[in-house]
């Protein structure tokens, strides 16, 4: 398919009656590699009911057209932009998308933005791939902890992730959306002292700690005149609207679950970084520490760091104690907390990646997919935070500590569900918010890291008011 950009000459621009913003109807070709759909896959496109794709496609097309717009609550989202809608069209030479009502941001002088144009490309790529063969298909038991692997490879395989004849040089970094203007930089000066030592970034791909750290690691690959940078974005349909794809994002993967979001984070990742945050980011933590954790990993090296300004030290101070009351003071061993040193970061990240070189190499393993990591079904299973799942939740510590890990991560996956996800934000409208019981003195650790986060403001964007989505009983 031609690389220019294909708008039909229908295009419309108007004012959204509901919410008075700008919007574009127009037809355009996608971008990249999509192949050619069948009919029976731009039918089920097309399908609003609970057997078709439409309405998850639609959901996931509009964040993609609202990227660097600021926003974290998809309801939201949907309600300002009532009226758009996609449909895929069926013809000669492939598929055109058909477009009414999208935000007239994603445009240019009626022409959509060419970077916009490949992440809406990779959603409907991700979408049909993930209905066809790993949902609708008896190829991969999801029951399993295999199948579940071998499930994330494919769908990785499937988005052109991989780099088989690349050295190990990606670094996931993880961190808060709703973050300061100094921690910001802060992200931008770490990245750019990753780029200058010839090291990819990869993150959730939305705003904040997801930005900085590519904006910081494209121009220092440009002064360097690296040519092939990578910047990978890894999302899913429940949180795409609150961290959208930002602009410097070129590779964008959209994984069915948080489950499988975080499983291809630690197996495509050769080492990561964790900048401030509010519970996205501790879940994350709690997801990477409670695999370490295993026995079956002991041996396993994986550098991680912890990092932000000098400002920050209280913030890491916080979840430190927070992580050495629940799961033991063995766990600092796997990570190292640096504040205020962008360069000494990288110099370890650099150093760190080259172990795991070294180390992948004496085993035979692949640079590219760590299928050596043990990741325990508990960490896999999708887990659905409904109100009965919150209130029964085992958080305790006569348990092993990665599974108490696990089970906190679920408690805080669920709370980023009630605060951002359309189901979640639904399901705290119709019953309240979510219970969360535990031993009392855990409930306290709990408590106090929660409240910081509130207090701090790392909840919601923009200093919008935070309005709970927990209790703690």
């Amino acid at each position: 398919m031609s690389g220019h950009i294909h708008v039909s000459t229908d295009s419309l621009t108007m004012r959204h009656p509901s919410r008075q913003r700008p919007t574009i109807s127009t037809v355009i070709s996608p971008e990249g590699s999509l192949e050619v759909l069948s009919q029976h896959e731009v039918n089920r496109l097309k399908r609003t009911s609970k057997t078709g794709l439409h309405d998850l496609l639609r959901r996931c097309a509009l964040a993609v057209l609202n990227s660097g717009m600021p926003t974290d609550d998809s309801l939201a989202l949907l309600e300002a932009y009532q009226d758009f809608d996609i449909q895929v069209l069926q013809q000669d030479r492939g598929i055109r998308l058909k477009l009414t009502h999208a935000p007239a941001e994603a445009f240019v002088d009626g022409c959509m933005i060419r970077g916009i144009r490949e992440h809406l490309s990779a959603v409907i790529r991700d979408i049909v791939y993930v209905y066809n063969e790993i949902q609708q298909h008896n190829r991969f038991d999801l029951s399993t902890a295999e199948g579940t692997t071998n499930a994330v490879f494919h769908i990785l395989r499937k988005a052109g992730a991989f780099k088989p004849n690349r050295d190990p040089s990606l670094v996931v970094c993880w961190g808060g959306h709703s973050i300061s203007r100094e921690e910001y930089d802060y992200t931008k000066d770490v990245g750019y002292q990753l780029g200058l030592r010839d090291l990819d970034i990869c993150t959730g791909c939305g705003p904040g700690a997801m930005k900085g750290p590519m904006k910081g690691a494209n121009l220092a690959h440009a002064k360097q005149r690296r040519g092939d940078s990578r910047y990978l974005g890894i999302s899913e349909p429940g949180i795409i609207a609150a961290e959208a794809p930002n602009p410097i994002v070129n590779e964008l993967v959209v994984m069915p679950d948080i489950e499988k979001r975080l499983e291809a984070f630690v197996r495509l990742g050769h080492g990561i970084i964790v900048f401030p945050g509010g519970v996205g980011t501790a879940e994350e933590i709690l997801y990477l520490l409670g695999i370490l954790l295993h026995p079956d990993n002991a041996d396993m090296p994986y550098p991680l760091i912890f990092t932000g300004p000098a400002s920050a030290a209280d913030y890491f101070n916080t979840i430190d104690t927070f992580l050495v009351y629940t799961l033991g003071e063995n766990v600092r061993r796997y990570y190292r907390i640096i504040t205020g040193d962008p360069a000494d970061v990288a110099r370890q990240m650099r150093q760190g990646i080259d172990d795991i070189t070294e180390f992948r190499r004496t085993h035979q393993d692949a640079f590219y997919y760590n299928w050596r990591l043990t990741v325990a079904r508990n960490f896999q299973a999708p887990f659905e935070p409904s109100h009965a799942a919150m209130k029964n939740l085992a958080l305790h510590r006569q348990q092993p500590t990665h599974e108490l890990a696990a089970n906190l991560r679920q408690a805080f996956s669920g709370i980023v569900a009630g605060n951002v996800k359309e189901d979640g934000i639904h399901a705290i409208a119709a019953h309240g918010p979510f219970e969360l019981s535990a031993e009392p003195e855990l409930m306290e650790k709990l408590d106090a890291l929660l409240t910081s986060f509130v207090a701090q403001g790392r909840m919601k964007l923009d200093g919008q008011p935070y309005t709970p989505c927990y209790v703690l009983k």
